[in-house]
């Protein structure tokens, strides 16, 4: 009662001096927390605007030099000097015919008539069971998620590696996308998921290691496609096979207007082979947490020699899966690293990893869980 009385007794001008402050007391939370993130929102829309305009001329200006110079691609994937600018190259037609004819004995093209281009992306949950069943009985899949073309034989073995933890309705999304898209590109693959159990934060970039060396156990594969759960291709012309270089599948998501972040950006998908990998000594083990692992393999990759390649046009669209990380914190410590990746290549990767696994089967993938912390990647003074 006491202090309903004060209340009541509290000038107009007291009332006003406390709304007031309270006012900008909210107004600088605002200004330090939410409007850092608004600016830089709008200042990406500003620059993707910009990025747009930009590739607009780049590619009249080739279309031009393409019909005087009368040039053309090797295989359609890949441009002859291996550098990042097929991203705004001209889409070429050249695929094979409806009525082309396959040979058992030799190698499967990379352009064959069931690859169409742009796939109908649907992001509608579905049981992993019923998948499972469709796959197996229709599809030919193999029990562990392995399959290879009869008709011809196959230009590439790829392994698919999925880094996984709580994500258990997007696996029947990417199944259901990725399996089909594969068996029209007439690949042999196999999916390995590398389930990382325990309380650590996630690691990302160690999960692929783990499911490197897990699947050379299986086969000699020679391609490896490091996939994020959460990536859906949208066209089945982006080919997964490897090449003279390291492949970013990944160039244009959605949810950076399909726009390439950054030039550096290495990030969603992305493919070496296994030559290559072992030759970057793999994927950093020291990033727990989300962010930073993609920039350093970026570093690796041209330490070791290697260029960046990307899909042409809107081949190397994606969509992402709507989700959080889940009580994935960000690792801050990546800046710190990133400046001495060269440093540690030869250090942190395939040569320091240890680990247990518990592996087990299922219908369409083989699961790998790793329970991971530091110790188990121990580095050496730099």
């Amino acid at each position: 009662m006491v202090n309903w009385r004060w209340l009541l007794r509290m000038s107009n001008r007291s009332f006003l001096a406390f709304v007031f402050f309270f006012c900008l007391s909210f107004t600088c939370l605002y200004f330090i927390y939410v409007a850092p993130g608004l600016a830089n929102t709008y200042y990406f829309m500003v620059q993707a605007r910009g990025i747009m305009l930009r590739d607009n001329v780049r590619t009249i200006g080739h279309m031009l030099r393409l019909y005087t110079n009368k040039n053309s691609t090797v295989n359609g994937t890949d441009y002859p000097d291996g550098s990042n600018s097929s991203e705004y190259m001209v889409q070429p037609t050249l695929y094979l015919p409806e009525n082309f004819t396959y040979a058992q004995n030799l190698p499967c093209p990379e352009r064959l008539p069931s690859m169409k281009g742009s796939m109908e992306v649907n992001m509608t949950e579905i049981p992993l069971e019923e998948l499972e069943v469709k796959f197996s009985m229709m599809y030919g899949v193999k029990f562990g998620g392995h399959w290879k073309p009869k008709d011809c034989r196959p230009r590439w073995k790829v392994a698919i590696l999925i880094p996984f933890r709580n994500r258990h309705e997007h696996l029947p999304i990417l199944f259901q996308h990725l399996i089909p898209m594969l068996q029209r590109q007439r690949l042999q693959f196999a999916f390995y998921v590398i389930e990382q159990s325990g309380t650590q934060p996630f690691n990302r970039a160690m999960l692929f290691n783990v499911g490197f060396v897990e699947a050379m156990k299986d086969l000699d594969w020679d391609c490896f496609i490091f996939h994020d759960v959460d990536h859906i291709p949208e066209n089945d012309r982006n080919y997964y096979g490897c090449g003279q270089m390291p492949r970013h599948f990944a160039a244009k998501l959605d949810k950076y207007m399909y726009i390439l972040p950054y030039n550096e950006f290495f990030g969603g998908v992305s493919g070496l082979t296994a030559e290559q990998f072992r030759k970057i000594n793999g994927f950093p083990n020291a990033f727990w947490g989300w962010g930073g692992e993609d920039d350093d393999l970026w570093n690796r990759v041209h330490y070791a020699g290697f260029n960046v390649t990307r899909p042409e046009g809107e081949i190397g669209r994606y969509q992402s899966i709507p989700h959080h990380h889940r009580g994935e914190v960000q690792f801050l410590g990546r800046y710190k690293l990133l400046r001495y990746s060269k440093e540690r290549q030869h250090l942190d990767g395939l040569n320091n990893l240890h680990y247990n696994p518990l592996v087990s089967l299922s219908s369409l993938y083989k699961n790998v869980t790793v329970d991971l912390s530091p110790e188990l990647a121990p580095i050496t003074d730099y």
